[in-house]
């Protein structure tokens, strides 16, 4: 047998050469090239104790795969119900992932454990997308389920690092001392699914948890809350949650730390001189340091031929406003004398300037006409032009139809605010008080305003 492989293998090597000196090739001997790149997800294919795991008592549980596998991020997408005191211990290991109980199981209750996308195949990171093991203490597994959305009520958008939580008996302290029962995630279009839950009555909490207590313990954290308890069966219906965050942090303003390495010298600047002035805006005027005093008389507005025009002023900190009614497409001289103002540092102005500036033209801006489609004229709507997340424009509708002449041509989001208390800005709620935040909602088409144009649209409310 073995004299029959090397004559073979002598032979192929004859006619190779024999190819070779005639001018051909010959073949040369490879590895067969993989094929298609794996795209299957880990499958479950063995488990102890056995789904569907009834009457459970240990506190070891082990899960075997199909193909070797690793846990990645646990702390990320993790979630266990009912919520443990201790979160457990989870390995892997080849093909299998061993969790390890810390807690002592409650009687005849359903545990899920959630991994979310944390277990994956070692060659290409394929998760095993939202896997959960679902077993129980009693002889049967609790099958009920609670649903529901959860939006930014100040913006009408979502925010899906939010989790929600449900208590049982929870009085209205309790969200703030303990943790929850069950704890759900947010996914990226807001919705959030409660699964395995007994029938029972529930007070719903959301919150952005950003010390990882699972407790509402800052005014500045994102929460939401429904107002009545809910009470989980067949027929429960989905809800809607607004979240807010009752007290913002207030930033330290810049213009403290200006004070505190104060130039010598006072000097101003302003985009009046690079810029076309805006129709609709008042003009502004930055000093180096804060104002301590301002004489009007030495700031005088003019035209081309020095005639004095009206003009309010206002101080603000180290700004100067000019509030005038802007003529278009018009040339204007700003004369500011060099005692016109003194900082705080009683320093002046080196010289008297004058800032030559223009106008913007009617052109400039475009001519926007809505129409609102069953308007609730006993609601308190205002209407709001966002870009960057940033509020630019906001109106208040009163009629079916609104239009407005020189507005800033761009591309912005519209957003309705249910102005509940007529207060002309969004208010947000209080736990405390049991006060709901004011709604926003977020309309889905971009609303691009071109200039020297009529824009209209229609708006289904």
């Amino acid at each position: 047998m073995r004299l029959r492989s090397v004559l073979f293998i002598l032979l192929s090597f004859s006619f190779c050469y024999l190819i070779t000196v005639t001018g051909s090739s010959c073949a040369q001997i490879g590895a067969i090239s993989g094929g298609d790149k794996d795209t299957l997800a880990p499958v479950l294919v063995n488990s102890s104790p056995k789904e569907p795991a009834i009457n459970v008592t240990g506190n070891r549980i082990t899960l075997t795969f199909n193909e070797y596998v690793e846990v990645q991020e646990l702390q990320k997408n993790l979630i266990i119900s009912p919520y443990p005191k201790k979160m457990p211990e989870v390995i892997s290991r080849l093909k299998t992932v061993s969790i390890k109980l810390y807690d002592t199981l409650q009687p005849n209750t359903t545990y899920a454990i959630q991994f979310g996308e944390a277990i994956r195949d070692v060659n290409e990171q394929n998760p095993a997308k939202d896997f959960t093991y679902v077993f129980s203490t009693g002889n049967h597994i609790d099958s009920l389920s609670f649903s529901g959305k959860l939006l930014m009520a100040e913006t009408g958008k979502t925010d899906s690092t939010l989790i929600v939580m449900l208590y049982r008996s929870a009085v209205d302290s309790t969200v703030q001392t303990k943790k929850p029962n069950y704890i759900t995630t947010v996914k990226g279009d807001g919705s959030f699914e409660f699964k395995n839950l007994p029938a029972e009555t529930f007070r719903v909490y959301a919150l952005k948890d950003g010390d990882g207590g699972k407790t509402y313990n800052s005014k500045s954290e994102s929460f939401a809350f429904i107002d009545s308890v809910v009470m989980v069966s067949e027929n429960t219906m989905p809800v809607t949650m607004y979240a807010y965050i009752e007290e913002k942090k207030e930033k330290t303003p810049a213009k403290t730390a200006q004070q505190k390495n104060a130039p010598k010298k006072l000097r101003y600047n302003t985009a009046a001189v690079s810029q076309t002035q805006d129709l609709r805006s008042n003009l502004e005027i930055s000093f180096t340091n804060k104002i301590k005093n301002f004489d009007s008389t030495q700031v005088i507005l003019t035209d081309t031929n020095y005639n004095t025009l009206p003009v309010l002023f206002t101080v603000d900190s180290n700004l100067l406003i000019i509030k005038s009614k802007w003529a278009e497409d018009f040339n204007y001289r700003l004369i500011i004398n060099k005692s016109a103002v003194t900082d705080i540092a009683d320093s002046s102005l080196t010289k008297t300037d004058t800032i030559k500036f223009k106008s913007k033209a009617a052109t400039d801006y475009g001519n926007v006409v809505l129409r609102f489609n069953r308007l609730d004229s006993a609601a308190h709507i205002i209407l709001q032009f966002v870009q960057e997340d940033k509020v630019k424009e906001s109106f208040p509708i009163t009629a079916k139809e609104w239009s407005y002449k020189l507005f800033p041509p761009g591309e912005y989001e519209l957003r309705i605010l249910y102005d509940d208390n007529n207060n002309g800005k969004w208010d947000p709620g209080s736990y405390t008080k049991k006060l709901q935040p004011e709604k926003v909602v977020a309309l889905p088409k971009k609303f691009a305003v071109k200039e020297n144009w009529d824009n209209e649209s229609d708006i289904n409310l």
